[in-house]
């Protein structure tokens, strides 16, 4: 049930060499004379290239016909036109990334356990269509994803092409895509559609990454750790360039400055704290939205990954 932690157990253990040269023959189409990062900042993350199986137009099924998932798992919500769609994490925490089309748009919802950050990306470039698959590859402990169109490398936390053709490209966020409970889900949007569980052989609502979210130091990073004295693994709320304290915000509830409201409310388990995702310390949903009560593109992510790619980032600390 820990095959995943397994790996990168035993990574830890190993040397790991940063090198194109070495990186030709699983990435031969992959242009590595374009980059914008240092390749000594790139590691492997134990499973190969795939070996973290993204999904493809996943098969979705109706919000009262889910029976599988228990009231405070967390799903990633993307409420575009048509039905709100559902993408539970206890399936995302095994593929990573699911490309998926809404309405015509073509979207990947992706989810890195190593940084907790869930994110949602219009797959479009100019007049191409991207797919993205799992490099296994990591810079500053988050998932390097790649296209199979060009396969360039793309940094997930921050959707932005890091090697090869699309080096510089800024994927476009979408912004009406948040986590929050299936209660949460189901309730508001009782007429939705959910993922449905995929047909591989993984053990679906277990956790690969027992006790995760409470270790002193994320796995594979060996940056900086976050400023005034905010635990690595912390989460925080990001929005744009700053970040705001879970911490805070689940006391304080409710939060609006620097332009934005910030709301939370508790009844989401971690999916990275107990061996069953349903029995996860409760660590509450955000919603964030703008003076017209818009809702604005965020990350729920850990402390240690904000000040990694955000490093003169803004903490919200209050008084």
């Amino acid at each position: 049930m820990r095959i995943i932690t397994a790996i990168i157990a035993i990574c830890l253990a190993t040397p790991v060499w940063a090198d194109p040269v070495l990186w030709r023959a699983e990435w031969p189409n992959t242009d590595f004379t374009q980059s914008e990062i240092e390749f000594d900042s790139v590691m492997d993350g134990g499973p190969p290239r795939d070996g973290i199986p993204a999904l493809d137009a996943p098969q979705m099924i109706a919000v009262g016909d889910e029976t599988r998932l228990a009231p405070n798992e967390p799903v990633i919500t993307v409420s575009l036109d048509g039905p709100a769609r559902a993408y539970p994490l206890r399936y995302l925490t095994w593929h990573e990334i699911v490309n998926d089309e809404v309405e015509g748009l073509p979207i990947a919802v992706t989810f890195c356990p190593l940084c907790n950050s869930a994110i949602t990306f219009d797959r479009r470039v100019a007049d191409r269509v991207l797919s993205f698959g799992v490099s296994g590859k990591l810079r500053h402990s988050d998932m390097i994803m790649y296209d199979r169109e060009t396969e360039s490398w793309w940094q997930q936390a921050i959707g932005q092409g890091i090697v090869g053709e699309m080096t510089g490209v800024d994927l476009d966020v979408i912004h009406v895509s948040w986590v929050e409970s299936w209660e949460s889900f189901s309730t508001r949007h009782p007429d939705g559609l959910v993922m449905d569980q995929p047909d591989f052989n993984r053990p679906y609502g277990r956790n690969p990454y027992v006790g995760y979210d409470s270790s002193a130091q994320p796995f594979l990073y060996n940056g900086e750790n976050p400023p005034h004295g905010i635990e690595p693994l912390a989460r925080v709320v990001r929005v744009g360039t700053q970040a705001w304290p879970l911490s805070r915000l689940s006391q304080e509830g409710s939060i609006s400055e620097a332009g934005v409201t910030l709301d939370w409310q508790g009844g989401v388990a971690s999916a990275l704290d107990a061996a069953r995702i349903p029995e996860g310390r409760d660590v509450g949903m955000v919603r964030v939205s703008d003076g017209q009560g818009a809702d604005i593109a965020h990350d729920v992510m850990f402390a240690f990954a904000f000040h990694a790619f955000w490093p003169e980032g803004d903490w919200m600390l209050g008084q």
